[in-house]
């Protein structure tokens, strides 16, 4: 007959405590995630005035390093089209409108 542990403590918390990240290392990552919106936003400035008529509410994928762009209404196919472009890059994906800002606010 199987005895049972009767001092086994219950697990609580996260279902992979390994895989949670410290808030130094969250608010490092955001940190890096704003500059590198700040690298692309003066690419996304100077090319809205252009594009916005013609793809009013499409999205811009911008790849800051050599300033291409991607544009297309849907955006998993513009990071497609960059990806086949730049495959090792970062890019940062904008919307063609008043505000740039993608998704619901």
């Amino acid at each position: 007959m199987t005895k049972l542990n009767s001092h086994r403590q219950p697990r609580r918390g996260r279902l992979f405590p390994e895989l949670t990240i410290s808030p130094e290392e969250q608010a490092k990552r955001q940190a890096e995630l704003e500059a590198f919106r700040q690298r692309c936003r003066p690419i996304f400035e100077k090319l809205r005035p252009e594009l916005i008529d013609k793809y009013y509410n499409w999205f811009i994928v911008i790849e800051p390093e050599s300033g291409e762009y991607f544009i297309d209404p849907d955006s998993l196919v513009a990071v497609q089209k960059a990806h086949e472009k730049h495959p090792q890059a970062r890019f940062f994906t904008f919307r063609l409108n008043e505000t740039g800002i993608c998704g619901r606010i």
